[in-house]
């Protein structure tokens, strides 16, 4: 693969660099095998992240390298047809990129931007229209207890009147969706913390609401801060930096009840879309949004 391309991406002209630069030392995975990756996914994974502020992981020397880093603010050289979102910040307001196209999606991709992660709302951060769980193991635990928690969440939700809909972390364990009526951060978060503390006490022996890392072992930490405006959560279809190439994998709660293999590299995720479709499409319908209760 050349090292340098220049390609036209929905009309915008990109030079696309490095291609051959390993991003995934473990297996060999490189660059131009993650833009390719991303190419091909965008068209369901755009939905997801588009009208969002993201915030980029950058890896300039791919995974498993110290140089790693967060990237809120627009990236030096943004060209100016990149959309933008304003947010207001504790020091001033700031722009963030809107991956609101794939030309974006590729360009993000080419600087080094292996994770995108998003937030639960669009652009005002005190009308969230999701409600996250992040199932998050503990020493000691794994995907099989994430699948228990996550199975009592779904019908405490729904129990609410809220449908849930979930995909793996590509990490270690699953985040939980509901798609919400516009609401405020206090309220969704009040509601997830009340969630997480209901589920704790009717599984103390499997599930805890704290951080604390004494009380983890053995246990699956349902973080529910994640609703904060401050907070994002790993996007669908977005690639983690794991010592293999993961991806964050909408699955069928079929998949959730049965022990089924829950971690997707990116060929998996391309070949399941193509047989699926995108089994998180629904929360992008606003008939399947509800009030909190």
């Amino acid at each position: 693969m050349p090292d340098r391309i220049a390609t036209t991406v929905d009309g915008r002209t990109l030079t696309l660099t490095h291609l051959d630069k390993v991003w995934w030392p473990e297996t060999g995975y490189t660059k131009g095998a993650a833009l390719e990756y991303y190419a091909h996914i965008a068209p369901v994974m755009l939905g997801h992240v588009a009208g969002r502020p993201a915030t980029f992981i950058r890896f300039p020397h791919g995974v498993g390298d110290d140089t790693r880093f967060y990237n809120k603010h627009l990236p030096s050289g943004t060209p100016d047809w990149v959309s933008t979102i304003e947010v207001a910040g504790k020091d001033g307001s700031r722009l963030q990129v809107d991956v609101d196209s794939l030309a974006t999606l590729m360009w993000a991709a080419n600087l080094s931007s292996i994770e995108i992660h998003v937030p639960q709302w669009g652009t005002d951060p005190d009308a969230h229209d999701r409600l996250v769980l992040d199932l998050d193991p503990g020493p000691g635990a794994g995907m099989a207890q994430c699948r228990e928690v996550a199975l009592l969440a779904r019908d405490r939700l729904a129990a609410d009147g809220l449908a849930c809909r979930v995909k793996t972390s590509g990490s270690k364990g699953l985040h939980l969706y509901a798609p919400l009526e516009p609401s405020t951060e206090a309220d969704v978060g009040a509601y997830a913390k009340a969630l997480a503390v209901a589920l704790a006490k009717e599984r103390p022996d499997l599930i805890v609401h704290k951080m604390a890392k004494d009380l983890r072992a053995g246990h699956v930490f349902v973080d529910w801060s994640q609703n904060s405006s401050a907070k994002t959560t790993a996007a669908p279809y977005t690639l983690r930096a794991r010592p293999e190439p993961t991806v964050s994998t909408p699955v069928s709660w079929e998949e959730v009840e049965s022990d089924a293999e829950l971690v997707f590299g990116p060929d998996d995720v391309l070949a399941r879309v193509e047989r699926d479709g995108d089994l998180l499409a629904d929360l992008l319908d606003p008939k399947l949004a509800r009030p909190l209760p």
